[in-house]
């Protein structure tokens, strides 16, 4: 995909339409060069579904999730012409906002619900923390790394992310 592109002073746009809500990135050119990068939210979800007998389950797979946020990012930064790599890049912060369990139901089942979350705290602290020491284990790790459980207007939703992160074009060291 390519991206639309406006510059304006030391930022720059990275859209896509011609009238856009967001842009999916945008840079700002500091004065030593480097590139501070900021990536625009996503929102969405893989989820497991199954059938136990007339019941369907949606159970939400952080492991799954949080990797395709990543291969997302790294690939608008290739279709925007920044870099190649994650690994050319060091994030700062990291916003992600895992969402509430789907089922069960908390007035039904307060108690699954319950364990339900728990679940999904340590799932999600999981594959944060996993996905930067398999994917990027010669890079820092962000400064801030938000992660709550909350519920987002939508429903079939399984996280929420954004973040900040910083290309470095002169010495690393």
């Amino acid at each position: 995909m390519a991206f639309n592109v406006k510059k304006r002073g030391k930022l720059t746009y990275y859209y896509e339409g011609e009238r856009p809500v967001l842009s999916a990135l945008v840079t700002e050119e500091l004065s030593d060069g480097d590139l501070k990068i900021y990536f625009a939210g996503l929102t969405g979800g893989y989820s497991a579904k199954g059938v136990l007998g007339r019941e369907e389950l949606v159970s939400m797979d952080p492991h799954q999730e949080i990797p395709l946020v990543f291969q997302s990012w790294e690939k608008w930064l290739q279709d925007a012409g920044i870099c190649d790599s994650l690994k050319d890049i060091d994030f700062v912060e990291v916003h992600a906002f895992g969402c509430q369990p789907k089922s069960p139901n908390p007035l039904v089942d307060p108690i699954g619900y319950a364990e339900e979350c728990k679940r999904l705290r340590k799932a999600y602290a999981e594959a944060y923390g996993g996905f930067f020491a398999t994917y990027l284990p010669d890079n820092g790790v962000p400064a801030r790394f938000t992660v709550h459980l909350v519920d987002v207007p939508d429903t079939a939703a399984s996280y929420e992310f954004y973040s900040t992160a910083l290309l470095q074009r002169g010495s690393r060291d």
